[in-house]
């Protein structure tokens, strides 16, 4: 009998519990605040589009780019109430103040003006265009999120400001005030079936739009190396258990403009795995630009101490309904990857 019981439990036994992790840019940003909210409340076409592609794909715990903040995230929470109402249940939410569109006074890039959109912390028209968020079916564990949104570029170990033959660009007054992030860089503590786990997340800037100075290049290699620092243990609490990264790092480590070498050794670093997520046809592009191509950019690295079951890139076969979704959604296109703990069976 009890052999019997026990070869009826081997399924269960074998099957290791998964987390379905993913990161999205949703390109969910408009021109002035409370638009996203509106557009939100009233249906609009791309907010149905990046519904319809969040359902499809499933995931437990997502990180979003591109989505405007507002001070009591009530266009994440709307979100998050269209995409139950589709079936997709995200109790848990967390966002924060990013740098995107938070002003100073100080001529940040160098075009000799003030109180412009590149002028503000990170990029942004208004405080919070184009921000971060994390939506979770498990309890997150929001006293003990690390955020280092307010970090001081300078403050970087290894950091690597711009100078010219003038001196620091664009200014010694600029670099005093001058954070790393471009948006957000958190580490968000999750309460997960497999354990908890911490989900590092960031939107680094495009390495582009500048001159020879190289300040969004220089920017953008510190922005993705900042979790290298993080892992070597010389900036915040770290990790104590498993973690993932996830997020839009704005660099393709083969092809495009910046320096490929920072995400390449991301990449490569002993502590990740890089599951290399495709799409059904092969391709690992997760965004494709007009003026350069397709590229990789989007990423979710889990950390050495969690199994990948499975990956990849939401691209449906062209044609198809999911296929039109994703399409009108975002130029990006959603990347997952599931993860298990290798001691953790079902109960």
């Amino acid at each position: 009998m009890i052999r019997i019981l026990l070869l009826l439990l081997l399924p269960t036994l074998a099957q290791a519990e998964t987390v379905r992790i993913a990161t999205y840019n949703t390109e969910l940003s408009r021109d002035g605040p409370g638009l996203l909210l509106r557009d939100i409340q009233r249906g609009d076409a791309q907010v149905q589009a990046v519904v319809d592609v969040l359902v499809a794909a499933q995931p437990d715990i997502v990180t979003l780019q591109g989505i405007d903040w507002d001070m009591d995230a009530l266009a994440v929470a709307a979100l998050a109430e269209q995409l139950q109402l589709a079936g997709l249940d995200f109790p848990h939410h967390f966002s924060a103040r990013p740098n995107a569109g938070l002003e100073t006074s100080q001529d940040l890039n160098g075009d000799g003006r003030t109180y412009g959109p590149a002028d503000a912390q990170g990029w942004g028209r208004f405080t919070g265009q184009g921000g971060l968020a994390v939506l979770s079916r498990y309890p997150i564990h929001t006293d003990s999120v690390q955020d280092f949104t307010d970090l001081l570029w300078r403050d970087l170990p290894g950091a690597q400001l711009p100078v010219t033959e003038a001196g620091p660009f664009p200014s010694k007054e600029a670099q005093r005030i001058q954070r790393l992030s471009a948006v957000a860089h958190w580490i968000v503590p999750v309460d997960t079936p497999i354990g908890l786990l911490d989900l590092m997340t960031f939107h680094a800037a495009p390495p582009v739009f500048d001159g020879p100075e190289d300040r969004n290049g220089l920017r953008n290699r510190d922005e993705i190396r900042l979790w290298s620092v993080v892992m070597d243990g010389e900036l915040g609490r770290g990790a104590d258990g498993p973690f993932v990264i996830a997020g839009d790092a704005n660099l393709d480590p083969e092809q495009g403009e910046g320096r490929r070498e920072a995400i390449r050794d991301l990449l490569t670093n002993p502590r990740l795995q890089d599951p290399q997520p495709s799409a059904p046809s092969g391709a690992s592009t997760t965004v494709v630009w007009k003026a350069v191509g397709e590229m990789r950019v989007d990423y979710v690295l889990p950390s050495i101490d969690l199994e990948i079951v499975g990956a990849g890139v939401f691209w449906p076969e062209e044609g198809t309904p999911l296929r039109k979704a994703a399409e009108q959604a975002s130029r990006h296109r959603l990347v997952w990857v599931d993860v298990a703990m290798p001691d953790k069976p079902l109960n």
